[in-house]
């Protein structure tokens, strides 16, 4: 997928993956896509809770070898 920055919060422990989160897409144009790397576990709960109390779309969400990867567009 295409995205217009990355952000890795490999080794960061909640809450500052979704801190990290929000000041990235705060930078980023509406409409624009944010690919965020992640370690923590609870980031699985808490990207879509993000996205679901700001408005924000989660595209997509994938895990490998214990990185969490998500594809996250900024709200219009």
């Amino acid at each position: 997928m295409e995205f217009d920055r990355e952000l890795d919060a490999r080794g960061l422990n909640c809450p500052l993956p979704i801190l990290r989160c929000k000041k990235a897409l705060a930078e980023l144009n509406p409409g624009q896509v944010l690919k965020i790397v992640a370690t923590d576990p609870g980031s699985v709960k808490d990207f879509p809770a993000f996205c679901k109390q700001t408005g924000n779309e989660l595209l997509s969400f994938s895990e490998a070898d214990g990185e969490y990867v998500y594809f996250m567009r900024k709200r219009a």
